[in-house]
């Protein structure tokens, strides 16, 4: 009797460790899809700013386009002249991962 109940301690624990470990991973990969989906909006509104990419939308209403596309959410983005600053959201488990980006023209000498 005594080694089905370490039996099903150990399991109980398993369990429970996985579980933490499986919402830690998730939470690491939302972490990562925020950060990819601010440099990419960041780049977006960069090169719309700067006219790379020929498109009749506003920059930040074509970064907003590009955060979705990337499973997030566009928060903030501003532009100082050809250089782009954005802010994402990407929610996981009713927690929200942020993360912020910037991009535009390399700095001349």
């Amino acid at each position: 009797m005594a080694g089905s109940a370490l039996a099903a301690g150990v399991l109980a624990v398993g369990a429970t460790l996985s579980i933490g470990l499986a919402a830690v991973g998730g939470a690491a990969v939302t972490a990562q899809r925020a950060a990819a989906a601010a440099d990419a909006a960041a780049l977006a509104a960069a090169d719309a700013a700067t006219g790379a990419v020929p498109t009749a939308e506003a920059p930040c209403t074509l970064a907003a386009r590009v955060a979705v596309a990337g499973a997030a959410r566009l928060t903030s983005c501003s532009l100082e002249g050809d250089v782009a600053t954005v802010s994402v959201e990407a929610a996981y488990a009713g927690l929200a991962a942020v993360s912020r980006a910037r991009a535009g023209p390399p700095e001349g000498p």
